[in-house]
């Protein structure tokens, strides 16, 4: 029988996503579990599974269709397997709510799919036909604003994908034979659109700041037991751990507000707010507190560069329970985060630096840590908030419990 795949819902907020490439085409095998297509939401280009096995019978949809979520997308079918013609019109129906559904619809009425359908990425080459290029979607927005050909690069991306770095690398400032007298000239200013990223970001925390009673505490922490250990692992990866320890005291800030309830949360997933290319996104390490640092550490740096290079998977980025935002690389002294909802609370991170203290009377350097806590005033209170800070210096100033 064959099974049918929809657009799937990747955020409690997505209404609909853009089809960017099917990666396994029309009459291909397909398992349980492998990459079946790209969809690019309004926060990232997500890698979305199959979650059945046999043959790839139709593509519902064409690639830079956008497609409402629900919405019938693709037929997989056993092995010889043949398609009842009633099944592809209630197919035909379905997919009527795409963006161009009516050509889509009678395209896969008539069979036209299959062979209308280019697999991979396309780029136009000036007077050429098109080619199939291998390449991840930040590539291909970076070489269009750059005004590269990606036919003239060669990728180092697993099976030869072009990749960010590739179409940095190609980029080519000249350099200038003599320093010419400054020209001082007035520029009119720019406005620059905003892109998908960027308008969920400035939605999202428009909501956030509006409609969730923020209050902030700030704490300082004596790092100077945890630094030896952060050379081997990194400082971050020791404060993802010992917030997860922490919270498993203090469920009401692992926790969302829904309607007249508190939901606190049966698992610690721990959100890391990482830079990407226009905007913020906010990456998962799932199950954090039964977890050891090491595992931490490698998990969050492969989701890392997965949202960097633009293909990060629906596990990547949905079911956090706690936010972490760490700006200490960047010489912040310290900072208040915007709550992610619909989580409870967030914590903001700052430098950890070496600044005088008073110590038995005595003035001497300490190596301190500032970090600030956001909290949902619906969900706790400043007594409680203050508590788990105090706690979470108990982590970090005793970083062997940490390691175990």
């Amino acid at each position: 029988m064959a099974e049918t795949v929809i657009m799937p819902k990747l955020g409690f907020d997505m209404a609909e996503g853009t089809l960017v490439r099917w990666v396994i085409a029309e009459g291909q095998p397909v398992h349980k579990g492998a990459v079946l297509a790209e969809i690019e939401t309004d926060k990232a280009t997500v890698e979305v599974e199959s979650n059945y096995e046999g043959i790839v019978a139709r593509h519902l949809v064409n690639e830079k269709d956008v497609v409402p979520v629900n919405t019938p997308i693709a037929m997989i079918t056993a092995p010889g397997e043949h398609i009842e013609s009633k099944q592809v019109a209630s197919m035909q129906v379905a997919s009527k709510q795409v963006t161009g559904g009516e050509v889509a619809s009678k395209q896969v009425a008539s069979g036209q799919i299959a062979g209308g359908q280019v697999s991979g990425t396309q780029a136009l080459v000036s007077g050429g036909p098109v080619s199939t290029i291998k390449a991840s979607p930040i590539a291909k927005r970076l070489a269009h604003e750059k005004g590269i050909d990606l036919s003239n690069i060669a990728g180092t991306g697993p099976g030869g994908r072009i990749v960010k770095k590739d179409v940095e690398s190609a980029v080519k400032l000249p350099v200038p034979t003599s320093v010419p007298e400054p020209v001082i000239t007035s520029q009119p200013g720019a406005n620059v659109p905003l892109t998908k990223l960027r308008t969920a970001i400035a939605r999202r925390m428009t909501e956030a700041k509006q409609q969730v009673p923020h209050f902030y505490i700030t704490h300082e922490y004596d790092m100077a037991a945890l630094m030896p250990e952060a050379e081997k692992i990194s400082v971050n990866d020791l404060i993802i751990k010992a917030v997860a320890l922490t919270l498993k005291s203090f469920p009401n800030l692992n926790a969302s507000f829904h309607g007249n309830e508190i939901v606190q949360h049966g698992v610690v997933n721990i959100g890391i707010a990482v830079a990407v290319e226009g905007g913020l996104l906010t990456v998962v390490c799932r199950n954090t507190d039964q977890k050891p640092v090491r595992l931490i550490a490698s998990e969050v740096k492969a989701v890392v560069s997965r949202a960097r290079e633009g293909k990060v998977r629906l596990d990547d980025i949905e079911g956090s329970t706690f936010s972490i935002s760490n700006l200490g690389m960047y010489d912040v002294d310290e900072f208040s985060a915007i709550i992610n909802p619909p989580e409870a609370a967030i914590l903001a991170v700052g430098s950890v630096k070496d600044v005088p203290v008073v110590k038995n009377g005595q003035l001497v350097v300490g190596t301190r840590m500032k970090a600030t806590i956001s909290v949902d005033h619906r969900v706790s209170d400043g007594v409680e908030a203050a508590k788990f800070m105090q706690a979470l210096a108990e982590a970090l100033e005793n970083p062997l419990k940490l390691l175990i």
